[in-house]
């Protein structure tokens, strides 16, 4: 039997996962105190139903599936630990009574690896959603009731003004998680229903970032080291938000931390706290902008520098000014393509000379979904696909996402980051000062892989879908 569609979030809310363990049952829809449950074809339920009657008030009835697809629906939507309910998971009912609901979200959050948690309210409920490997899932449904408890334990936490509901603010929490410390930023926003909030878990061990596990082939990271061993010069990392920049930026400095130079670093916010690396908050409220603190840096004697963002036009300048006065100058900034840094650098009024004498390297990336190797199913390569990624692709099959409780029925599980790494040379420093945008050529002529063919070379090695590349594929 396949599986049932999607049960909506309130009602598998109306069993604690306790329950559903204890009667292995799943709801599957509530009409006022009528409800219809799944559950196992081979089980007696007649002693489970009297006792929901009994004890609940609730007058169910059994939708008879298979035992393998009851346990199915038992582990996606109460996940199992040590064969019974998840103890993370926490009553909906505590939120009121301060027993827990929010330390138990944070908990089930950090050990689900979700980077975000979204708090929304709209006119009849609020719904709570986990940001994992980049996507969006609904986890719980709150009731109007309770929304504001909710909202006012954050904001309390996070040293925000209770008060305050017409503004967006910005706090911290610092959470312990069984010995782990780490950071949760706050972001309050009023929506016309109530406020907003997204907690963002600032959880990865940054120890543990190096740059030969984020997904550089062996030539881009040779020749990404190459370029970050410079003495003086700008790298700029390229994409949109989400894509990993930060991640990199990170690992670099870890690369290049040491004894005998002086690193610092202007970030919005800063991320992750690196030991021997001088870090400022950006607060442009009060002045201490990018250029501000660039400014301000070229007086406390750096090596490497770090930027968050360039932004706009002052800074850029700035940066440019920096890398051409003997230092090393790490920064992103929103393009699409590595290339389209030197476009974007012109659009911001730089001159062509000044980026070919400074620029050293330009790299883009994105993020891209790991397959869940514990239920990809493997296909034969369509007609369709080879239309897309080219006739003379060199596989037969693919694989496809199915979905397990390992991967929350997703289909995937993690994510890598592929790469384009540019190398400024001599060629394409002298098409920078001739203002020449056609550089394919060169680039295919040096073998310079794209992320459209990282992207490719991804799929054909199994680790993700098509449906995951082509976004890519046709950016």
């Amino acid at each position: 039997m396949t599986m049932p569609a999607r049960i909506p979030t309130e009602v598998i809310q109306c069993f604690t996962p306790s329950q559903a363990w204890e009667y292995m049952l799943v709801p599957k829809s509530v009409d006022g105190s009528a409800m219809e449950c799944y559950g196992d074809e081979d089980r007696d339920y007649s002693e489970q139903l009297v006792e929901l009657q009994v004890l609940y008030d609730i007058r169910a009835s059994v939708c008879p599936v298979s035992a393998q697809t009851l346990q199915k629906l038992l582990t996606q939507y109460y996940r199992a630990e040590d064969g019974r309910g998840n103890s993370q998971t926490r009553s909906i009912t505590e939120i009121g009574s301060g027993q827990g609901f929010l330390r138990g979200l944070i908990d089930e959050a950090f050990e689900s690896y979700a980077s975000d948690i979204h708090i929304e309210a709209y006119e009849e409920q609020c719904r709570i959603r986990f940001r994992i490997d980049g996507k969006l899932i609904e986890r719980y449904v709150v009731a109007k009731a309770n929304y504001a408890a909710l909202i006012n334990q954050i904001k309390i936490l996070a040293n925000l003004d209770i008060s305050e509901k017409r503004l967006p603010q910005d706090g911290r929490i610092l959470f312990n998680q069984d010995g782990n410390k780490f950071d949760l930023r706050v972001s309050s926003l009023p929506t016309i229903y109530g406020e907003k909030i997204v907690l963002r878990l600032l959880t990865r061990h940054i120890e543990l970032l190096e740059l030969e596990n984020l997904g550089f082939n062996e030539r881009q990271l040779s020749d990404y080291c190459s370029a970050i061993a410079k003495p003086h010069g700008l790298v700029l990392i390229c994409g949109p938000t989400g894509s990993g920049k930060s991640t990199t930026l990170y690992a670099t400095l870890r690369r290049l931390n040491g004894e005998t130079g002086n690193i610092m670093t202007i970030e919005d916010p800063v991320e992750y706290t690196l030991e021997g690396v001088n870090q400022v908050q950006l607060k442009e409220e009060i002045g201490l902008t990018f250029t501000n603190a660039l400014r301000a840096f070229l007086r406390q004697d750096p090596d490497i520098i770090m930027l968050g963002e360039i932004r706009d036009a002052d800074t850029a300048q700035m940066a440019i000014r920096s890398a051409l006065t003997g230092h090393m100058l790490f920064s992103t900034i929103h393009t699409n393509s590595a290339w389209g840094s030197v476009s974007r650098l012109m659009d911001m009024g730089i001159h062509p000379y000044l980026i070919s004498d400074t620029l050293v390297m330009c790299v883009a990336q994105r993020l891209v979904r790991n397959l869940c190797p514990d239920c990809q199913k493997a296909e034969p390569v369509t007609p369709e696909i080879r239309e897309c990624l080219g006739r003379d692709l060199a596989v037969e099959t693919h694989y496809v996402p199915h979905g397990c409780e390992k991967c929350y029925y997703t289909g995937y599980r993690g994510r890598r980051a592929i790469y384009e790494v540019i190398s400024v040379d001599r060629e394409l420093a002298a098409a920078i000062r001739d203002n020449a945008t056609d550089v394919e050529t060169h680039l295919k002529s040096r073998g310079i892989v794209t992320l459209k063919q990282a992207a490719i070379d991804m799929f054909t090695e199994g680790a993700t879908s098509f449906a995951e590349i082509l976004p890519i594929i046709n950016a």
